[in-house]
């Protein structure tokens, strides 16, 4: 993928130039949480271009889970303010983060093992679901009439990863990557602005992981919206982000694109661990 020159914000963010006219999908301002006399993150600070694909990482342990947390409201912020698009996140709960605009992927997959494949899709199909508790319980025409699109729809989501043939399956049973593309494809089904995706390639072998590098982007052009992605394989992250910003000990210490943050000095510390001055003397 070529690289994507990033640009100025008034916020003193950076996004890709494409994205300059459009308001942030998302922007951080002194983010930050304390766990007791802890300090997990703080002065979190990131903007998001409204088609971006950005990606967050960082050593194990640097927080990037519990920055994924906060946005979508698992954990409150300490401080610091979450903008979605034109919104304020302060006092909203995760329901209502997913109905404004943003859906998430886990670590750990979390799917409805004994409930079919289609019927995952749909759970995310909630937030579109427009007929009223009457037209559910009574079985009008309008209660037909949502379920048939929503079924539609759900079959053309399943169809990005060409999964449409698992539609009836239990989701238990599909192998690691399947269920790993089935959880990215109930949360476009909320109908998000921005995918936070949390280590989408974990368990993936080096082919399934190319497809997925392909599905992202397909995704972003497919629906216009902005992806950031926790990942560990740098492979993945160089070559589909197109700003990244890099956290360690709840705080970031470097944004910019792909190849700023390769030959960043303090990210190569970060990861690799600083010699001390005996060792550059054993070494020399």
């Amino acid at each position: 993928m070529a690289e994507s020159k990033l640009v100025p914000v008034p916020s003193r963010g950076m996004v890709p130039e494409r994205d300059v006219s459009d308001r942030p999908v998302l922007e951080t301002l002194h983010l930050g949480v304390d766990f007791g006399g802890l300090v997990a993150v703080d002065e979190f600070n990131m903007v998001i271009g409204k088609t971006e694909i950005a990606g967050l990482i960082g050593p194990n342990g640097a927080g990037k889970t519990t920055v994924f947390n906060l946005l979508t409201k698992v954990y409150q912020p300490t401080r610091g303010t979450i903008l979605l698009g034109d919104k304020d996140t302060s006092g909203m709960n995760t329901s209502q983060v997913c109905k404004a605009g943003m859906a998430r992927t886990f670590q750990n997959i979390r799917l409805f093992n004994d409930m079919t494949v289609i019927e995952n899709v749909l759970v995310g199909h909630h937030n579109s679901i427009a007929y009223h508790t009457p037209n559910a319980i009574f079985r009008l025409p309008s209660f037909w009439r949502e379920e048939k699109e929503a079924r539609k729809r759900a079959l053309e989501l399943l169809s990005i990863f060409n999964m449409e043939d698992t539609a009836e399956a239990k989701a238990g049973s599909l192998p690691y990557g399947a269920q790993r593309r089935l959880e990215i494809v109930r949360a476009l089904a909320t109908n998000p602005t921005i995918l936070l995706l949390d280590e989408p390639a974990a368990g993936m072998n080096p082919t399934e992981t190319a497809e997925l590098m392909e599905n992202i982007v397909k995704i972003r052009d497919t629906f216009n919206i902005a992806i950031l992605l926790i990942e560990h394989d740098m492979r993945l992250v160089m070559g589909i982000c197109e700003g990244i910003a890099v956290l360690n000990y709840g705080k970031i210490i470097a944004k910019g694109t792909p190849e700023e943050i390769k030959s960043n000095p303090l990210v190569i510390d970060a990861y690799l661990g600083k010699k001390d001055d005996d060792e550059v003397e054993d070494d020399a």
